[in-house]
């Protein structure tokens, strides 16, 4: 996450190299990203039914219904480190692909990010604007969605209002509010809902959950912490 208007060198830092893959996905189901990330993991697990949902822990990471959770109250481990989930970023390079169509310069500014990269980020951001506005819109280290390799920043080509509220109000910022469901994405951040992800809104940060509960969110106008009922 970003404050309005990043620095030069900071954008530089946050632009991560990743592969990219163009071909049309088979449908696929919610769990597959995250089951990815659980290979060869095979520590302590404990399950616990919160209502209609299903939390679970293993290794330090929080699942509910085979979601990863990551906010200000759940975090991930400080050597957990999967990389790029592929299947994410594949669904991302089809949507970046897609919107050329509509003539939309949609482009990627950032994703996976280790927990020592977050770690320099927030401590720069705090010593810049202080801890409590840092905590808006940076997450500390070991709280970041980018840890999970599941989340990423778009932008637009010219980037004149790339990680601003603003962006909203390009074609770009558009484009992504309508359509970024329907490639297994949530606008992580809403606008209103600050108050239960703590966060700044954010119409750039993007989550991939799959394409049915993604859709469910978008209609619903929600967030993770509201469907799921955790970690609110």
């Amino acid at each position: 996450m970003k404050k309005i208007l990043l620095t030069a060198g900071i954008a530089t830092l946050m632009l991560t190299a990743c592969q990219s893959q163009d071909t049309e996905p088979k449908q696929a189901d919610d769990k597959q990203a995250t089951e990815e990330h659980k290979s060869g993991q095979s520590s302590s697990t404990k399950t616990a039914d919160k209502g209609q949902h299903k939390v679970t822990k293993q290794d330090g990471v929080t699942y509910v219904d085979g979601h990863i959770l990551v906010n200000k109250k759940v975090g991930l481990p400080s050597d957990y480190a999967p990389g790029e989930d592929m299947e994410a970023r594949k669904q991302l390079d089809l949507m970046i692909q897609d919107s050329k169509q509509d003539d939309v310069n949609l482009v990627f500014r950032s994703g996976y990010r280790s927990y020592d990269t977050q770690k320099q980020l927030y401590s720069s951001y705090v010593a810049r604007d202080g801890e409590e506005a840092a905590n808006k819109y940076s997450a500390k280290p070991g709280h970041s969605e980018h840890q999970s390799g599941l989340a990423f920043d778009v932008g637009s080509i010219d980037a004149s209002k790339d990680f601003q509220t603003s962006f909203l109000n390009t074609p770009e910022g558009q484009w992504v509010k309508e359509h970024s469901h329907e490639y297994g994405f949530i606008i992580r951040y809403p606008k209103g809902k600050e108050a239960i992800t703590g966060y700044q809104y954010e119409p750039w940060h993007l989550r991939y959950v799959g394409k049915a509960l993604a859709k469910t969110i978008h209609d619903q106008n929600t967030t993770l912490e509201e469907y799921f009922d955790y970690g609110k």
